[in-house]
């Protein structure tokens, strides 16, 4: 693998790996067995070797952890019907069904009706039923769901909207909660979901006229200011250069149109120095040993590059363009 090579043969044998065995070091994150099941196949979609994975096992596999109501009317009787992240979260069920492959397949009626129950009443989300914490990236999940199904049901889209601008910092980035540090995470949690809901129209830039009462002034420039001196982009001020953020922050600028005012060149060396010898992305440069998700955020970063061999994808979506 010579310096400055996109090492595509490296990067295919890793994500074989990661969706054959996980390491023991996953194993506590159990709980997000979904979650890890996504970046495999996401990786494999991203260097356009699906057909690696048989996709027909991992269909009936993800529809597996949907919770069903029992009987006609159920949706309606509080209880929780969506998807569990492992079998150790997943409810009893009497009946497992294994449906189809296209999302006509999922129950979306008793999805939505549930999830619309965890948004909050300024607007936030909660991740179950039971509680537990708020902030924007749950509110993103919420809009992407919806916007995947096609049905915004689940959401009262206005009360999210002012959830979402109640948390843009005073510096233009967006904080997980209100109050909180501007984050890049946060911040395209935030831009992502305004966009799928309809409030942020692309090429923004092209005027930088407020939208959705967002500061696209302030928000611009703190997603420029961003990208460091090695390239790379960092998360929060202050704060090194982090493979997962030139997908996170390169997303927001891609969404409002100003992806062509950060430096492509650089952006790409820092990216190609994350790559480990055994395939893969690392968190920082120069380190050795990748884990899976700073490789599928490593390899979306650099379809934002449009990189040879590289799917294009969906930015606010996080999926490929293909699969819409």
């Amino acid at each position: 693998m010579g310096k400055g090579d996109f090492a595509r043969a490296h990067h295919v044998a890793f994500f074989d790996a990661m969706a054959t065995e996980l390491p023991d070091d996953y194993a506590t994150q159990e709980v997000n067995h979904l979650t890890l099941g996504y970046f495999a196949v996401g990786g494999f979609s991203l260097l356009r070797e699906i057909d690696r994975v048989n996709t027909e096992e991992i269909t009936k596999w993800v529809l597996s952890f949907q919770v069903h109501p029992e009987a006609h009317g159920d949706e309606y009787n509080g209880l929780f019907f969506g998807f569990c992240g492992s079998r150790s979260t997943q409810f009893p069920l009497p009946d497992v069904k294994i449906l189809g492959y296209d999302l006509a397949s999922i129950d979306s009626k008793a999805l939505l009706l549930s999830m619309k129950k965890l948004q909050r009443p300024d607007g936030s989300f909660m991740p179950t039923h039971i509680g537990a914490e708020t902030d924007l990236r749950f509110v993103y999940c919420a809009a992407a769901i919806c916007s995947m199904l096609d049905d915004w049901a689940g959401m009262d889209k206005l009360k999210a909207k002012e959830y979402i601008l109640s948390c843009q910092s005073y510096d233009g980035g967006f904080g997980m909660v209100p109050g909180s540090e501007s984050h890049g995470g946060g911040t395209f949690c935030a831009v992502a979901a305004l966009h799928l809901m309809g409030f942020v129209q692309v090429d923004l830039t092209s005027n930088l006229q407020d939208s959705a009462s967002i500061d696209m002034h302030m928000l611009l420039e703190w997603c420029l200011q961003r990208q460091v001196t090695d390239g790379g982009f960092q998360g929060r001020r202050n704060k090194p250069s982090d493979t997962c953020y030139a997908f996170w922050v390169g997303g927001v600028l891609k969404i409002i149109g100003a992806y062509h005012l950060i430096d492509h060149c650089a952006l790409r060396e820092f990216l190609l120095t994350c790559q480990s010898p055994y395939g893969g992305f690392t968190k920082f440069p120069h380190n050795r040993i990748p884990d899976i998700y700073h490789s599928y955020y490593g390899l979306a970063a650099l379809s934002l590059l449009e990189e040879e061999g590289v799917e294009p994808l969906c930015v606010e979506l996080g999926i490929l363009s293909s699969a819409l």
